[in-house]
C-alpha cells in the first residue's frame, strides 16, 4: 500500500488553505469569540451578536469568528482581538456592553481597555501576557494548543495551523513504521485504562479478517469531565487526523465516531469537519492521492454511561443493547460485527498527529518515565480557576490545584480531590504531593479516568460525596452483572443510612466487604471501579463515617438530616427581617423582642436564610447534630 507520495497533494491543499485565510484575515482586525459550550453557557452568543452588530454598524471589514475553548472557563465569555500593530489580546468576562466599548475604543481607537484585559497571548511591552501567569510555568499544551485559537468550522484554519501535515507525513511511511513510532513514544490510552495505543493497533493489524474498524470513543459521560467535549468543539480536525493515521497504521477500512447526542455542539462541529475533510479528499477514497481509503461515520449514542466501555460501545454501534461482554476475545481481534476493531479515546487520538509530527523521542521527553506526555484535566468544583489544563505527567496535585488552578475560593481549606469521575477516588490533603500519572493514581486508589478533577473544600462531606457518586453509577449500571446490579444498590442504601444518621458501626465492615466483592465480581470497568469513591473515603476519611454513625454528626455540616440552622440571639439585629423574607416556608419569625427564631418543625434546611443574613450581622449558623441547638 501507499506507493504514491502524498506530499504534493498536501502542499496544494496547504497553499490553497493559506491563500483563503490570507484573503480573510491579512491586514485586518480579527475578533474571535469563545463559543464552545462553556462560553455559550456564560452568554457568548449574546457577545457574538453584539460584536457583529457593532461591526456592521460601523461598516468595518473585521471578521468576527466563533472559536472553541481556550481553557480559562472561569473567565467566560472570552474574546480575543487581533489588531495589526498590537499583540493578540484576550478579554475575560465580556458582555454585550463591553463588546460595544471594545469596538469603539480599541478597534476604532487605540485604547485597548486594559480594565477588561485578561492577558495578551504573547509577551510584549504593553500588556500583561499569559506567560506572566504562574500557571504558564507549569502548563504544557500539546493537544489543547489549537483550542480557542482556530475556527473549528473552517478546515483552512486547521490546515494553516499545521492540521493534516502529520497525516501527509504518515502516509509516506509503511504502517508498521507508524506503529513502531507510537510504541516507542509510550503513548497510553487516555480513556482511563492507560493501555499502550501502539500495542492495540498492532493487535488489530495482526488479526485475521476484513474489514477492520477504527472507533473514536467520544462517549464522555463522567460528572465533572468535559475535556473530550471541548476538544471536539474546538479542534475537530485534530481528532479526525488522529483517526486517519491510526486507521492507516492498524489497517482499518472504516471509522466511526461514537459521540453522545447530549453534546449537540460537538456533533454539529464534527459534522461540518467531516464534510469539509471529505470535500478536501482527506477522508474517503485515495486520501491525498494514495491507495489508503477510510470512510468515517458519525454515530450519536443515547448517553448511557456504560457505553463508554468499549465492548458495550461496540454492541451499541452494532444496533444491540449497550451491554459489556467478557474479554477475551478483545475488540482488537474480534470487535464490531465480529471483525478486528481498534477503539481509542478522543484524547488518545488527539496525541497521534503531534507524535507523528514531532517524533517519539520528543513525546518521551515529556512527563513521567512510564507515563510519557501530558495529562489533561477538567478542573471543577471548589477551585478558583475552573477550566481545562494540560500539564506534563508527573506534575503533582498540589501544583495543579494551587499553581495552575489558583487554589480554593474564599480562603476555604482544601479537603479532597475526586479524580477520574464517578469511578475515581477521593484523595486527601496528604496526597497533594502525589505525582499525577497512571500508576501513581492507581496506587493511591484513584484513576486517571476521562480527566475529571473535582476539588472539595472543608464544607464538603466525604460520606455524601461517596453516596452521590455511587448513586450515579448505580443508576447507570446496565444490570447485567448481579454483583453490580444488586451490590451497588445495597451499598447505596448503607451510605444513605449514614447520611440520615441511621447507620451502625458494623455496617462499615459490610460496606467494605461489598465494595470488594462488587469490584471483583463485575464484568466491566463501571462495576469494577464503582466502589472506588467508597474505598478511598473509608481509607482517608473514616473518622467522618464514624462521626455520622456514633454521634449523628456531619463534621462538614452538609448532610441535611444531621444539621440545623440557628439564629444567634446576640447577633440578630432587631430591625432587620432579611431572613424572614428569604425563608421559603415561613419558618422564621420574630419573638417578642424582635429576635428572629427558626421553627425546626417548619424548616426544610434549604439554606436560603444563610446568605440572606447581612454579613455585618452574620447571625445564622449551622449546627450538627441538630441537638446542639440551644433550648429556649
Amino acid at each position: 500500500m501507499n506507493p504514491i507520495n502524498p506530499a504534493p497533494a498536501f502542499r496544494e491543499l496547504r497553499d490553497k488553505a493559506g491563500a483563503k485565510l490570507r484573503r480573510l484575515k491579512d491586514g485586518k482586525t480579527v475578533i474571535m469569540v469563545g463559543a464552545a459550550t462553556c462560553g455559550r453557557a456564560a452568554g457568548a452568543l449574546d457577545v457574538l451578536r453584539a460584536f457583529r452588530d457593532e461591526v456592521k454598524k460601523h461598516n468595518l471589514d473585521c471578521p468576527v469568528i466563533e472559536v472553541g475553548c481556550l481553557g480559562h472557563c472561569y473567565a467566560e465569555p472570552l474574546v480575543i482581538i487581533g489588531k495589526p500593530g498590537w499583540p493578540p489580546v484576550a478579554y475575560g468576562y465580556v458582555n454585550p456592553v463591553i463588546a460595544e466599548r471594545l469596538v469603539n475604543e480599541f478597534i476604532l481607537g487605540d485604547n485597548p481597555c486594559p480594565e477588561f484585559v485578561l492577558a495578551a497571548l504573547a509577551p510584549n511591552d504593553l500588556l500583561p501576557s499569559f506567560q506572566d501567569f504562574p500557571r504558564a510555568r507549569y502548563e504544557r499544551k500539546i493537544i489543547l494548543q489549537n483550542c480557542g485559537l482556530i475556527d473549528p468550522s473552517d478546515i483552512n484554519d486547521s490546515i494553516a495551523n499545521g492540521g493534516y501535515s502529520a497525516l501527509a507525513k504518515a502516509l509516506a511511511l509503511p504502517p508498521q513504521k507508524i506503529i513502531a513510532e507510537i510504541q516507542k513514544s509510550g503513548l497510553r490510552g487516555r480513556g482511563g485504562a492507560g493501555f499502550p495505543a501502539g500495542q492495540k493497533w498492532q493487535a488489530c493489524r495482526d488479526a485475521q479478517g476484513t474489514p477492520k474498524y477504527l472507533i473514536c470513543n467520544a462517549d464522555e459521560g463522567d460528572p465533572g469531565a468535559f475535556v473530550d467535549r471541548a476538544l471536539l468543539e474546538s479542534d475537530p480536525h485534530g481528532i479526525i487526523e488522529g483517526m486517519l493515521i491510526a486507521g492507516y497504521a492498524a489497517g482499518a477500512d472504516r471509522g466511526y465516531i461514537y459521540v453522545r447526542a447530549e453534546y449537540p455542539l460537538a456533533v454539529e462541529r464534527l459534522q461540518i469537519a467531516l464534510r469539509q475533510a471529505e470535500d478536501y479528499h482527506l477522508i474517503g477514497s485515495h486520501i491525498l492521492g494514495t491507495d489508503y481509503s477510510l470512510e468515517i461515520t458519525l454515530f450519536q449514542g443515547s448517553g448511557a454511561f456504560v457505553c463508554g466501555e468499549e465492548t458495550a460501545l461496540i454492541a451499541s454501534l452494532a444496533g444491540q443493547p449497550g451491554l459489556p461482554r467478557y474479554r477475551p476475545p478483545y475488540p482488537a481481534v474480534k470487535g464490531l460485527f465480529g471483525q478486528p476493531t481498534v477503539v481509542n479515546n478522543v484524547k488518545t487520538l488527539a496525541y497521534v498527529p503531534r507524535i507523528m509530527a514531532n517524533g517519539a523521542d520528543w513525546f518521551r521527553g515529556i512527563g513521567a518515565a512510564d507515563s510519557p506526555g501530558t495529562a489533561v484535566f477538567a478542573l471543577a468544583g471548589k477551585i478558583v480557576n475552573t477550566g481545562m489544563v494540560e500539564v506534563p505527567m508527573g506534575t503533582t496535585l498540589r501544583r495543579i490545584i494551587y499553581d495552575v488552578g489558583s487554589g480554593i475560593p474564599k480562603g476555604k481549606k482544601f479537603k479532597a480531590v475526586q479524580i477520574g469521575g464517578p469511578s475515581g477516588g477521593c484523595l486527601p490533603e496528604s496526597a497533594l504531593d502525589l505525582p499525577v500519572d497512571f500508576d501513581s493514581l492507581q496506587n493511591a486508589g484513584a484513576i486517571m479516568g476521562s480527566g475529571g478533577m473535582v476539588v472539595c473544600d472543608e464544607d464538603d462531606c466525604m460520606v455524601e460525596m461517596a453516596r452521590y457518586f455511587l448513586e450515579f453509577t448505580r443508576r447507570e449500571s446496565c444490570g447485567k452483572c448481579t454483583f453490580c446490579r444488586l451490590g451497588t444498590r445495597q451499598m447505596l442504601e448503607i451510605l444513605t443510612d449514614f447520611t440520615l444518621g441511621q447507620g451502625k458501626l458494623a455496617d462499615l465492615a459490610i460496606l467494605e466487604k461489598l465494595a470488594g466483592e462488587v469490584g471483583a465480581g463485575s464484568l466491566c470497568a463501571l462495576g469494577r471501579t464503582a466502589p472506588n469513591p467508597i474505598l478511598t473515603t473509608l481509607r482517608y476519611f473514616r473518622n467522618e463515617y464514624e462521626e455520622h454513625i456514633t454521634l449523628g454528626r456531619c463534621p462538614a455540616l452538609m448532610c441535611r438530616h444531621l444539621i440545623a440552622y440557628y439564629i444567634l440571639p446576640d447577633k440578630c439585629e432587631r430591625s432587620c427581617d432579611a431572613c424572614v423574607g428569604a425563608c421559603t416556608v415561613e419558618a422564621i419569625s420574630p419573638d417578642k423582642k424582635r429576635i428572629k427564631v427558626i421553627d425546626p418543625e417548619k424548616c426544610v434546611k434549604c439554606g436560603t436564610c444563610l446568605p440572606a443574613c447581612p454579613p455585618q450581622y452574620n447571625a445564622i449558623v449551622k449546627l450538627s447534630p441538630p441537638s446542639e441547638v440551644p433550648c429556649k
